[in-house]
């Protein structure tokens, strides 16, 4: 039973992946700390804290759908930035393939809650 944002699936997929990044981030030179790094902790935990703020809007449908459209925006600009960190060689192959894997299922979960708001787990 969903009495939160946090008993959504979605939410703590994208959460795990958010903490995931920050993590692997830590590795990074010091000089991408306002550029790459910054951008890709913001955007990936854009994703989950917009989910459990178009959560609290869900009575309001067209207001929660915008709100799912601005966490797809930002899941796929984490997809964007991890890019960069591979192409950098900030991230292996590995790690890029991983991450990729796992931003791809929160998309594809974001999908599933804005077709399904009502009756979503």
């Amino acid at each position: 039973m969903i009495k939160s944002h946090r008993d959504l699936n979605v939410h703590k997929e994208a959460f795990s992946l958010a903490m995931d990044i920050f993590w692997c981030t830590r590795k990074f030179p010091k000089d991408e700390i306002y550029s790459l790094t910054s951008q890709i902790v913001r955007s990936s935990r854009s994703v989950s804290s917009n989910i459990s703020e178009g959560w609290g809007k869900r009575m309001y449908e067209a207001v929660f759908k915008q709100q799912l459209d601005n966490v797809l925006g930002s899941n796929t600009e984490t997809q964007d930035w991890l890019d960069y960190s591979h192409a950098c060689n900030y991230i292996s192959q590995e790690e890029h393939l991983q991450f990729s894997e796992r931003n791809d299922k929160v998309g594809k979960m974001i999908t599933k809650l804005y077709q399904n708001w009502k009756s979503y787990e």
